[in-house]
């Protein structure tokens, strides 16, 4: 499923309410940095960042959609950028964010801004310091053990390990919420398994280093493009989540 819109919603979003979402990536492709076997977005095939929608265009969309948001008198939670792939690979992400703060503000003060990232991209300082300025800055951390990692986000830079990813987590000293998804299964002949005690264990160790203000647990929603994943059900979700919780990380799951 791709997004074929700029500026997309308002959706009920199972974590952000009444979500009006922003895709930065073409809608006609899926461009990322992960290749992750639950995308709903399917397998990534193209990683060129030639045909990124200009930011100009970016703005005078939602401007135009917060107007008429405004004039039907339906706020939205937030504004969130999600879409078609990784968001902070807009080369102008940085300045869109500045654009999107300016718009939020003249048109909805209280809305939140959210942007669900997948975490590798904080080498790149200006998306380092463009998500340090949105209230739900929402970065992906899916497994403890770099195998499981490899194996269910499958990232094209292979210098990029969970251990930086962590590194780099930890730097948002604490003001960021991490979200992971949670799954068993068999792909490339390999049996998968972020739930077991081990590797909660370790993705446990991961989250007493970042100390994120809040963590969003959630298990399969769409199809995926990886078909023999198993749905884990909400209460095995709340039992890795009284893990968390005991940490004084606040915790929440979603069916």
């Amino acid at each position: 499923m791709l997004f074929d819109k700029i500026i997309f919603g308002p959706v009920r979003s199972r974590r952000f309410g009444v979500s009006l979402g922003i895709n930065l990536i073409p809608t006609t492709q899926k461009i990322c940095t992960f290749d992750c076997i639950y995308c709903e977005c399917g397998w990534t095939n193209d990683t060129d960042t030639r045909h990124f929608p200009p930011r100009a265009h970016v703005s005078a969309m939602l401007k135009q959609t917060l107007e008429q948001m405004q004039q039907q008198n339906e706020k939205p939670d937030s504004i969130t950028f999600s879409g078609n792939g990784e968001p902070t690979l807009h080369p102008d992400f940085s300045t869109i964010i500045d654009d999107t703060i300016a718009l939020r503000n003249q048109y909805f003060p209280t809305t939140l801004i959210t942007v669900l990232s997948n975490s590798t991209t904080l080498d790149n300082e200006s998306v380092f310091e463009a998500l340090k300025k949105v209230e739900n800055n929402t970065m992906k951390l899916d497994a403890g053990t770099e195998k499981t990692y490899r194996q269910i986000d499958r990232c094209f830079n292979k210098n990029m390990t969970l251990d930086r990813i962590t590194e780099n987590l930890c730097r948002f000293q604490g003001n960021l919420i991490i979200q992971t998804l949670f799954l068993r299964g068999s792909y490339g002949g390999e049996y998968i398994d972020n739930t077991t005690d081990e590797e909660v264990s370790e993705w446990l160790k991961r989250l007493e280093l970042i100390r994120p203000r809040k963590t969003l647990l959630y298990p399969i929603d769409r199809t995926t493009p990886a078909k023999d994943l198993e749905y884990i059900a909400r209460p095995k979700l709340e039992i890795i989540a009284q893990k968390v919780r005991s940490l004084n990380i606040e915790t929440l799951t979603f069916d």
